[in-house]
C-alpha cells in the first residue's frame, strides 16, 4: 500500500468488488426487484376469449370453409370488462427488460463512484495529502462521461423509431438549447455568476504567456472562440439528450399525484422533488439568491446572513439534498410509469369498435419492457447533476463546510526549462512534473468553478424547459 498509495488501492478495490459482487449484490437491480414495484401481465387469449364471450375455437380440420383454411387472429370489442393482474417484479422478470444491462452497470458504477469519492473526501481531509491527486475526480469524471453515454443511448434508440415524431422533437429542443446557451454565454456576471469570464481570462493570460515564448500568442482569441463555441455545441447536444428525460419526468410526475391523492407528504415530496431543477437555476442568479442573501434589506439597513464561502457551501449541499430526494422518490415514479398499462386499458374501454388480441398482450407488455430505459430517464440526470456537483466542489476548491475553502486562484506558473538529469528516471520525472505543473497553471480552480458551474447549472435548466412543457404536453395537448 505504501508503494501504490491508498487511493489507487481503494480505487482497485472497488473497480473489483464491483466486478464481482454485481452479479449477486447490485443496487440496481434491488432498485427494481425488491417486491415494491408492480408490473402489469397481459391477459391471454383465453381470457380475452371469455370476456368477449365467444366460444374455443375448433379443431383445425373443422375451420376449413369450401377448402380454405379459416385463421383469422382473434379480435375483441375494446369496451370489454377487463381487468390486468399485477405481480411483483423479479430477478427473473428483468432478464427481458430492454437495455437492462445497461441499466445495472450504469447505477451500479455510480454507487461505487459516489462511494469512492466520499472515501478521498475523507482521506484528503483528515491526512492532508500535499503531493497526490484526487482520485475520485476521476471516478466522477468517468461518471459523467457514462451519464452522457447513456443518454445518447437513449436518444440514438429514438432516432431509430420508425414513426420519426420523436426525431424531431429532439432536433428542435437541440437548436432551441443551442440559442439559449449562446443567450446565456452573453449574460453579464451581475446575473448570472458562473465566474466562466475571470476564469477564461485567467486561462488567457497564463497560455499567452507560454505561448508567446513560441511566437504563437495570436492563437489565443482563436482558442477562447473555440472554447465557447464548442461548449455551446455541448449545450446544445446535452439539451437534445434531456429532452425525452424531462418529457417523462412530466407525464410520472403528474401520474404519481394521481396515486398519492390521499397522501399529502407525498404529495409535497413529489412537488419539491419535481421543482428541484428550478432551485439548483434560481442559486446562480445572482440578484436573487447572493445578493439577497448577503445584503438581506431589514428596515432601512441590510444585514449579512452568511458569507460568501458559506454560501458556497450552501449550494453545493442543497444540490446533494435534492438529488438524495429524488432518488427516494424513485419507486413512485416508476410504478406510475408501469400504471401506464391500466390507464391505456382504461382509456381504450371509452373507445368504440373492435381491437386485435394481440395489439392489447403487445401494448401492455411494451410498457414493461421498457421500465429500465425509464429508471435510466430518470436517474440519468440525477448522477449527472451529482457527479457535476462534487467535481465542482472538488476542482474548484470549495468546501464542505468541514474546513476552511482554499483559495482558487494559485500562484502563476510559467514555463521553465527542464534541468538537466544524469538518469532517465530523473528525467522523465522532470518532465511529468513540468507538464503537470504547466496544466496546473493554465486550468486553475477559477477556470474549473466557472466550468463546472455553468455545466450544473446548464443540466439543471435542460431539466426545468423540457419538464415544464411535458407538464404542458400532458395536461392540455394529449389530453384534447
Amino acid at each position: 500500500m505504501a508503494v501504490m498509495g491508498v487511493q489507487v488501492v481503494v480505487s482497485l478495490l472497488a473497480a473489483s468488488v464491483m466486478q464481482k459482487l454485481a452479479p449477486h449484490c447490485s443496487f440496481a437491480r434491488w432498485l427494481l426487484c425488491n417486491g415494491s414495484l408492480h408490473r402489469y401481465k397481459h391477459p391471454s387469449e383465453e381470457e380475452l376469449r371469455a370476456l368477449a364471450g365467444k366460444q374455443r375455437p375448433k379443431a383445425k380440420r373443422d375451420r376449413r370453409v369450401n377448402g380454405v383454411l379459416d385463421d383469422k387472429p382473434l379480435s375483441v370489442p375494446r369496451d370489454i370488462d377487463l381487468r390486468l393482474d399485477t405481480s411483483p417484479i423479479t430477478a427473473v422478470d428483468a432478464l427481458v427488460l430492454r437495455y437492462f444491462l445497461e441499466y445495472q452497470w450504469f447505477v451500479d458504477f455510480a454507487v461505487y463512484s459516489t462511494a469512492v469519492y466520499v472515501f478521498t473526501e475523507g482521506y484528503f481531509c483528515l491526512a492532508d495529502p500535499q503531493k497526490e491527486t484526487n482520485i475520485g475526480v476521476l471516478w466522477c469524471l468517468l461518471t459523467v462521461v457514462f451519464s452522457v453515454k447513456v443518454f445518447f443511448m437513449v436518444m440514438r434508440h429514438y432516432f431509430r423509431s420508425e414513426e420519426g415524431g420523436e426525431r424531431s422533437v429532439c432536433l428542435t429542443f437541440a437548436f432551441f438549447f443551442l440559442l439559449l446557451a449562446m443567450v446565456a454565454l452573453v449574460i453579464r456576471e451581475d446575473y448570472l455568476e458562473f465566474g466562466l469570464e475571470p476564469g477564461l481570462a485567467g486561462v488567457s493570460s497564463n497560455l499567452e504567456s507560454i505561448l508567446k515564448q513560441r511566437g504563437w500568442e495570436w492563437t489565443v482569441p482563436l482558442a477562447k472562440l473555440a472554447f465557447k463555441l464548442g461548449l455551446v455545441a455541448l449545450c446544445s447536444f446535452l439539451g437534445a439528450c434531456l429532452t425525452f428525460p424531462g418529457l417523462r419526468l412530466a407525464q410520472t410526475h403528474l401520474d404519481a399525484l394521481r396515486m398519492a391523492a390521499d397522501k399529502p407528504l407525498t404529495q409535497v415530496l413529489l412537488h419539491t422533488s419535481f421543482l428541484a431543477p428550478i432551485i439548483v437555476v434560481v442559486m446562480w442568479i445572482k440578484p436573487i439568491s447572493r445578493d439577497f442573501l448577503l445584503h438581506a434589506p431589514m428596515g432601512k439597513q441590510t444585514v449579512q446572513l452568511m458569507s460568501d464561502s458559506a454560501y458556497n457551501t450552501a449550494r453545493l449541499w442543497t444540490i446533494v439534498g435534492l438529488c438524495l430526494l429524488r432518488l427516494a422518490l424513485t419507486r413512485h415514479h416508476l410504478q406510475a410509469y408501469l400504471g401506464l398499462a391500466e390507464r391505456w386499458v382504461e382509456q381504450m374501454r371509452r373507445e368504440a369498435g373492435r381491437i386485435a388480441a394481440v395489439e392489447i398482450q403487445r401494448k401492455i407488455t411494451r410498457i414493461y419492457c421498457y421500465v429500465s430505459v425509464v429508471s435510466l430517464q430518470y436517474l440519468g440526470p440525477v448522477v449527472l447533476t451529482l457527479h457535476c456537483a462534487l467535481l465542482l466542489k472538488t476542482l474548484g476548491h470549495h468546501s464542505w463546510g468541514l474546513y476552511p475553502e482554499p483559495s482558487p486562484v494559485p500562484p502563476a506558473v510559467s514555463a521553465a526549462p527542464p534541468r538537466p538529469g544524469s538518469e532517465d528516471g530523473e528525467d522523465v520525472r522532470a518532465a511529468v512534473e513540468q507538464i503537470t505543473g504547466v496544466l496546473g497553471g493554465i486550468f486553475t480552480p477559477l477556470f474549473f468553478r466557472g466550468l463546472l458551474a455553468f455545466v450544473t447549472w446548464w443540466v439543471a435548466v435542460c431539466q426545468v424547459v423540457t419538464s415544464l412543457f411535458g407538464l404542458y404536453f400532458h395536461q392540455y395537448l394529449a389530453a384534447s
